[in-house]
């Protein structure tokens, strides 16, 4: 995952995710936040630019102080193909085990997608 920090590749993510509202609401408003001077610390990631198949945003990793608090370990999610999401949750070092999360996101099939990673890895989803 590629973390982005440039203010025109900022730009330009956000004036694409407002092209799928209601859909990229969830990471929408991180994304303006950090275009606009992150006073709340977080951090931007995609899969690839400029054509990204998921955009992930969280709390920068060494603000997640209790790895077991999964409100400060949120995560919000837009994806544009559920292989995408899947590759996700399986194996990047964006998602990890060590720590307890809970993931946002207003697509179908986020559900069922964190549902069968969660039992192939014979974890526990609440």
């Amino acid at each position: 995952m590629l973390i982005l920090r440039c203010p025109a590749q900022l730009q330009l993510l956000e004036e694409t995710l407002r092209k799928s509202l209601p859909t990229t609401l969830p990471v929408l408003g991180t994304v303006m936040t950090v275009a606009r001077g992150n006073p709340a610390s977080h951090e931007v990631l995609v899969d690839s630019w400029p054509h990204f198949g998921i955009v992930l945003t969280r709390l920068r990793p060494k603000d997640h102080r209790d790895p077991r608090d999964y409100y400060t370990n949120q995560l919000s999610v837009f994806y544009r193909d559920k292989e995408a999401l899947q590759a996700l949750l399986e194996g990047t070092e964006a998602v990890t085990r060590e720590r307890a999360f809970q993931i946002l996101g207003m697509q179908d099939g986020l559900d069922e997608a964190v549902q069968e990673v969660a039992t192939a890895r014979r974890l526990k989803v609440e």
